[in-house]
């Protein structure tokens, strides 16, 4: 929901931008904050473990978007609120530590059978 949230939210200044580019308009700042808010969406799948985080700023950029680009005439602002919390709220399940060292064992084990050394003395 972010990520359509950002893209709503890029639009309106992306239209505005022909008709009103002048010196400190607010077009800039829409661009800014509808582009962060699209990029804490995707951030939040690439990184789960600080899908917390990205939701917070995610959220604050959503709100604070009404001041350059309407907030994507509120939708945008809407659908970014729900992302951002829906981002709070996920608890992403991370695969368990073990793993990795029986993976490391398996290579291990690999490496001497064919070397035919031991690589590691118990």
């Amino acid at each position: 929901m972010s990520i359509l949230s950002g893209i709503i939210i890029l639009i309106v200044p992306a239209q505005l931008y022909e008709i009103a580019a002048a010196p400190g308009s607010m077009i800039v700042i829409g661009l800014l904050l509808g582009g962060l808010t699209l990029l804490m969406g995707v951030l939040g799948y690439f990184m789960p473990k600080l899908s917390t985080l990205l939701g917070i700023v995610g959220i604050f950029a959503s709100v604070l978007s009404i001041m350059g680009a309407l907030g994507g005439f509120l939708i945008g602002t809407i659908l970014g609120i729900v992302g951002g919390a829906m981002m709070i709220a996920w608890k992403p399940i991370m695969a368990p530590a073990d793993t990795q060292d029986d993976s490391n064992k398996t290579r291990i084990a690999e490496i001497e059978v064919a070397s035919s050394k031991e690589t590691i003395s118990e």
